[in-house]
C-alpha cells in the first residue's frame, strides 16, 4: 500500500515539471526543421566532455564543476523573422500560462529588443535557465538545464561561441549591479 501511494504522489508531483518539459520542447520541435531557424541541442554527456578539456588550474576548478552539473541545452534561434517581438510574445505565451513554475529573474528592454530570463528552483538550486529573445528580425529561445550556477555559466558563455549565450553575461553584468 505504501509504495502504491508513494507511486501516485512521484507521478503526481512530477506531473508540473513533464508538463513544463512538454511545452518547451513541443515549441522547440514545432520550429527546429524550420529552415528560416537554427536548432542546437547540447546533451549533458557532451557537457561531461567539455568539462574533461578545461584545465585543472585552481581559476577553473569551479567552472569545471558547474560543467559537470549541466544536464542539456537547447537553443532555437532565427535571424529572419518578419516580427521578432511577436514570436517572443508567442513563446512566453506557450510556455509560461501553462502552469509553469517559473520564475523571472530579469527582464531587459531596450531598443525594440526583449530579453527575458527566467529560472526554475528546487530549493535553493537552479535547474532551469530560460532566455527568451525577440525584436526586429531576431528571436531566441534558450534553455539550460541541470544543477546551474549562474556566475559560472557567464563566465561559460564568454568562452562558448554559440550565437545567444552572451546574453548570460547579462546575468553576471546584473549581479554586480546589486
Amino acid at each position: 500500500m505504501k509504495i502504491a501511494i508513494l507511486f501516485f504522489l512521484a507521478v503526481g508531483l512530477a506531473g508540473p515539471v513533464r508538463a513544463q518539459d512538454d511545452a518547451i520542447s513541443r515549441y522547440f520541435s514545432q520550429y527546429s526543421d524550420n529552415d528560416d531557424f537554427t536548432s542546437v541541442y547540447v546533451s549533458s554527456r557532451m557537457f561531461s566532455l567539455f568539462s574533461r578539456a578545461v584545465e585543472d588550474d585552481p581559476e577553473d576548478r569551479e567552472l569545471k564543476r558547474a560543467i559537470s552539473k549541466l544536464k542539456g541545452l537547447r537553443i532555437l534561434s532565427s535571424d529572419k523573422m518578419r516580427d521578432g517581438r511577436k514570436m517572443y510574445q508567442e513563446a512566453a505565451r506557450t510556455i509560461l500560462d501553462r502552469g509553469t513554475e517559473y520564475e523571472e529573474l530579469m527582464v531587459v528592454k531596450s531598443e525594440g529588443q526583449e530579453l527575458k530570463f527566467l529560472v526554475v528552483e528546487s530549493g535553493d538550486k537552479i535547474k532551469e535557465l530560460l532566455m527568451l529573445s525577440g525584436g526586429g528580425n531576431d528571436f531566441l529561445m534558450l534553455s539550460l538545464i541541470g544543477d546551474i550556477d549562474l556566475k559560472q555559466i557567464s563566465r561559460l558563455s564568454k568562452s562558448m561561441d554559440v550565437k545567444g549565450l552572451e546574453n548570460l553575461e547579462k546575468l553576471d553584468q546584473n549581479d554586480r549591479k546589486k
